[in-house]
């Protein structure tokens, strides 16, 4: 075993090198005028370069099955590139705004690069050793992008918040971790499943092992209840950032989470689909009911995203690979979806406009009327929202049909109430979803947001996104695409 193991990492390895690259191109054009443009450009070139690397990568592993790539992995990798592609590219009206210093530009590219490092590391772990080391890749820098905005007091709260947060379910986490170790006497993903194959009966400590380590990866995809964090980080975050947050943080996780179940937990799927069935209830039921009180965008969108996180979890039951199918075209289409929703925030909130009653442009009374002055981004806002909701025919419909489809195939009786309860949710949301389109065309104001131009880097951005949310609901062979990739988890 030597460092040629390391070639073995090939998306991993252009990531590393695409930092390295930004770190030394921003301390040699620190002082120039063309610094901002130059390293946007750069770190949009890089992560282009790093998505197709990542979807053209064979499987692959390395150090005696510590990184294990399969070719589902390396597909996931290549949809949150994708996802971080979108992310920089909205950025880029909060990033040239006043709010965030030129001296600074370069650090907010290099730590998304280096969360997505350690999202890529989470996806290809074999071992809970690697897997515990790219979670904190990822939580850490994720830390400093939520308080970017660090003369905010809202950021810096949403910040400490976010940490004391990700700090205790780390702690959970390697608790649970223990506990297995110690039922198992290894970290190796192969090896703990085989040595729990072993016992015909569990004992207390797995079944505390499982749970506490369920209950620590809770916190990353914001699962009630586990969920208290969200509302406030979403809001206090800079909007790119609570986009990033919500879409490639929380596929990574879920991700990670399949493949955990699927080959370390395989003969404890008694305990943990039981825990998944509260889990996913408790999520939809709890969100969608709290989202209907939001009077603030981003919080609304908080609330959503654990609503997403738990029709998400809905291809896990089971662990099978229609379930790793759905999931992945899930983390696909809620990327696309939910990315052009944030965009638009994004674009009104730095639109140098002003309310006439002194609210935020994050207040959801700031739409009012929005299709009267801006009828554009009215539309496209109004189609990701459909699709957020499940309406045919856009992508958002058949991503959930194909986790519910995923679950119904468990063919226990719980599986198909979840699924029933799901359904019944799905209905709810379209009420709170189309409270947002309500204020953009129906609701009467006197004084709209004026009319304002958004910049070039937004347009491509919601571009990029509508024509997923179109286009990925009907292209039949990009989900039988992931389904053959899926054949190994």
């Amino acid at each position: 075993m030597g460092y040629s193991q390391f070639l073995n990492m090939v998306p991993e390895a252009f990531l590393v090198l695409a930092l390295l690259l930004l770190f030394i191109t921003d301390f040699a054009i620190a002082n120039t005028k063309v610094k901002g443009h130059a390293l946007a450009a750069l770190t949009l070139g890089l992560l282009a370069v790093v998505t197709v690397v990542s979807l053209t990568a064979q499987p692959a592993s390395a150090f005696g099955g510590m990184y294990v790539a399969t070719q589902a992995a390396q597909l996931m990798k290549g949809i949150l590139a994708a996802g971080a592609f979108i992310v920089v590219l909205m950025a880029q009206s909060w990033v040239e705004s006043s709010v965030v210093n030129v001296r600074h530009e370069g650090e907010f590219y290099m730590l998304i690069l280096s969360t997505l490092l350690g999202m890529f590391i989470m996806t290809s772990s074999g071992s809970f050793l690697l897997f515990f080391l790219g979670l904190e890749t990822a939580s850490v820098p994720m830390a400093c992008l939520v308080a970017f905005d660090k003369y905010k007091r809202q950021s810096a709260e949403a910040a400490a918040k976010y940490v004391l947060m990700a700090t205790f379910s780390s702690g959970v986490m390697l608790y649970g971790i223990s506990f297995l170790y110690t039922a198992t006497g290894s970290l190796y993903f192969d090896d703990m499943a085989t040595r729990l194959d072993e016992c015909n009966l569990m004992s207390p400590v797995q079944i505390m092992g499982l749970a506490f380590f369920f209950s620590g990866l809770g916190f990353k995809l914001s699962l009630v209840p586990f969920h208290f964090w969200t509302a406030d980080t979403y809001q206090g975050a800079p909007t790119p950032v609570t986009g990033y947050l919500s879409v490639c943080s929380k596929g990574a996780a879920a991700f990670a989470l399949m493949v955990i179940l699927a080959r370390v937990f395989g003969s404890m799927a008694e305990y943990y689909e039981y825990i998944l069935y509260i889990v996913i209830v408790l999520s939809i039921t709890v969100a969608n009911l709290f989202a209907i009180r939001q009077s603030e965008l981003k919080r609304f969108m908080a609330f959503s995203s654990i609503s997403q996180a738990g029709y998400i979890m809905l291809a896990l039951i089971g662990a099978s690979q229609t379930g790793m199918a759905s999931l992945m075209y899930y983390v696909l289409v809620y990327i696309v979806a939910n990315m052009a929703v944030f965009t638009v925030i994004s674009a009104v909130e730095h639109s140098g406009q002003q309310t006439a009653d002194g609210q935020p442009l994050t207040a959801m009374s700031t739409y009012n009327g929005l299709y009267q002055t801006n009828p554009k981004l009215a539309f496209l806002m109004t189609l990701a929202l459909f699709s957020l909701a499940g309406i045919p025919p856009f992508a958002g419909m058949f991503s959930k049909f194909f986790v519910f489809m995923a679950a119904a195939q468990q063919g226990s009786f719980w599986a198909y109430f979840v699924v029933f309860i799901a359904l019944v949710n799905t209905v709810a949301s379209l009420y709170y979803y189309l409270l947002i389109v309500k204020a953009m065309y129906i609701k009467q104001t006197d004084t709209p947001l004026p009319t304002f131009r958004t910049s070039f880097t937004t347009r491509a951005a919601l571009a990029i996104c509508t024509l997923g949310i179109v286009l990925f609901g009907i292209c039949s062979c990009l989900y039988d695409w992931l389904f053959k990739a899926s054949a190994v988890l």
